[in-house]
Parts: C-alpha cells; structure tokens; sequence
C-alpha cells in the first residue's frame, strides 16, 4: 500500500514538473529555483506522511513556533 501512495505523488509531482517546466523561460531562474525547491520539499513531507503518519503537518509546526509570540504579544 505505501508503494502505490509514494508511486502515486511521485507520478503527479512528475506531471506537474514536465507541465511548468517549459513555461518558465530561460530568464526565470529565480522561479525556477523556487519551483524546484518547493516541489521537492513537498514531495519530502509526502514521504514523511506515508511511513510517519503521526508527524505533525505545516500547520501545526506553526502553531509551535507562533504560539510564545502570540502570547507575548497578547500581554
């Protein structure tokens, strides 16, 4: 079962690549380069969520970084 999950976001990040890749121009490097870092880091927590279903999504590691800020700041 966890080969056909990482099987399957692998495939979509894959399609997602070959359809973006060329509509960015040679000049866009910079959205290249975001592209490409966000892709991966996605594809990175996909795997962590297939073998390590408990780990805490994006959300909550901000609630964990932004709840003592919002309490400092609520004083």
């Amino acid at each position: 079962m966890k080969f056909a999950a990482i099987l399957g976001f692998t495939v979509i990040l894959v399609f997602i690549t070959l359809y973006e890749w060329p509509k960015m121009k040679g000049q866009m490097k910079r959205e290249k380069i975001a592209f490409a870092a966000l892709t991966i880091l996605g594809g990175i927590l996909a795997f962590l969520l297939v073998f390590y279903p408990e780990t805490p999504g994006p959300t909550q590691w901000m609630d964990a970084i932004f709840k003592p800020l919002v309490t400092i700041l609520e004083k």
